[in-house]
């Protein structure tokens, strides 16, 4: 006789791995890391009305209609044979330069995505020299002592909230909150930390940020999995000690969130997580949010229509290459002009009153340019010749 729950099974495993494949391919595209960033490449895929629930909404309004949208996503199991949180992030956070490896989140290093924790085969890595603490694990960008321990928790396992990070530094971060300052850390270089924050490298930090808005969104209420309800809330100071679902500090998340722009790795990531659970983070696909719930817009109606594309699509910038001097096809009243390096360092800041050139002293390169208002911004790579 048959034995059809064995073929069901076999089955299953085979539309998983078509599954997986399809993704695998799909997550491979000419893009940059967050270490080298591009833009204009990845394309959102946001479904039409997607959003229409949140149009025209303020507040408190504004921050249910979003947790309307995009909560009761599918979840997937933290560790399993089938698809599980492992499998999603070696997409999500894949090298767009070599697809066999991981970008990992503190450190920016591309390791192979076999290299991880608990597979015990460590010392084939790094020349022979490969250890445990060497190894990537999956950090709660959001700790997960900070309103959703247990592992059947639907918050624990929300991918939007994983990132692949090296397993002592993943161990260093701990539960700090975020915020400036500190000193160097031994390994991810690119970290200050102190007895109660943490700082990552300039390429990120607004990734992190808006990870947390998403949370702050989603779990508000999140529910355990014994249904009892907690509500995740950004604070404007440092939680040391503290295992309460709260997280701070929100003053400097949002500088972050406005210092990094969203850029294609991030939308990648984005686009493959919700074909996965099913939903988004709203603060990528309209970084302008944050400033209808959290800034200086806080109180007034949001209208989608304000987006980034919206407005990209109508600023014209040249010649670019340039020799230093922009222009654009319309005239900037009031905006603010940022000029970043490719490692994230700002290198302009200046206010644009009524002009429609800007002139640039900068050396040959490459660099970003972010041009924003109260409630729009627009992202431009520049070359200057």
């Amino acid at each position: 006789m048959t034995n059809f729950s064995s073929i069901f099974v076999y089955m299953r495993c085979d539309v998983i791995f078509i599954f997986l494949l399809c993704f695998n391919l799909q997550a491979q595209s000419d893009f940059g890391p967050p270490s080298n960033p591009t833009y204009g490449i990845v394309q959102q895929n946001i479904p039409q009305d997607y959003y229409q629930e949140a149009d025209g909404k303020s507040s408190g309004e504004l921050k249910e209609a979003l947790y309307q949208i995009i909560s009761n996503h599918i979840t997937y199991p933290y560790t399993s044979s089938s698809t599980d949180t492992w499998d999603i992030i070696q997409l999500s956070d894949q090298d767009p330069e070599n697809h066999d490896n991981m970008i990992l989140v503190y450190t920016g290093r591309s390791q192979d995505k076999d290299y991880r924790d608990g597979t015990g085969n460590y010392s084939q890595y790094e020349n022979g020299n490969g250890n445990q603490s060497n190894s990537w694990n999956r950090e709660h960008v959001w700790p997960k002592s900070h309103g959703f321990p247990d592992e059947d928790d639907n918050a624990y396992t929300d991918v939007h909230n994983l990132k692949p990070c090296d397993r002592s530094v993943n161990s260093s971060r701990g539960t700090k909150d975020y915020d400036f300052g500190g000193s160097e850390h031994s390994e991810a270089i690119e970290c200050l930390t102190d007895s109660d924050s943490w700082e990552p490298p300039n390429s990120v930090k607004g990734d992190i940020a808006r990870i947390l808005f998403y949370m702050v969104v989603r779990y508000d209420p999140g529910y355990d999995h014994n249904n009892n309800s907690f509500d995740l809330e950004l604070v404007d100071y440092t939680t040391p000690n503290n295992n309460d679902p709260i997280l701070g500090k929100l003053s400097s998340l949002i500088q972050w969130h406005n210092d990094d722009p969203v850029d294609d790795f991030e939308i990648n990531r984005n686009e493959i997580i919700y074909e996965f659970q099913e939903n988004r983070n709203p603060f990528i696909d309209h970084p302008n949010l944050v400033n209808f719930l959290w800034g200086d817009n806080a109180g007034d109606n949001w209208n989608e229509n304000l987006g980034l594309n919206n407005l990209s699509d109508k600023l014209i910038i040249f010649p670019n290459p340039s020799s230093g001097l922009l222009n654009f096809n319309k005239t900037l009243n009031n905006e603010k002009i940022e000029v970043f390096s490719l490692k994230g360092d700002k290198i302009l800041d200046k206010k644009v009153i009524n002009s429609n050139s800007l002139k640039l002293d900068l050396e040959s390169g490459v660099y970003l340019l972010k041009i924003s208002n109260n409630s729009r911004v627009v992202n431009s790579k520049i070359i200057i010749k």
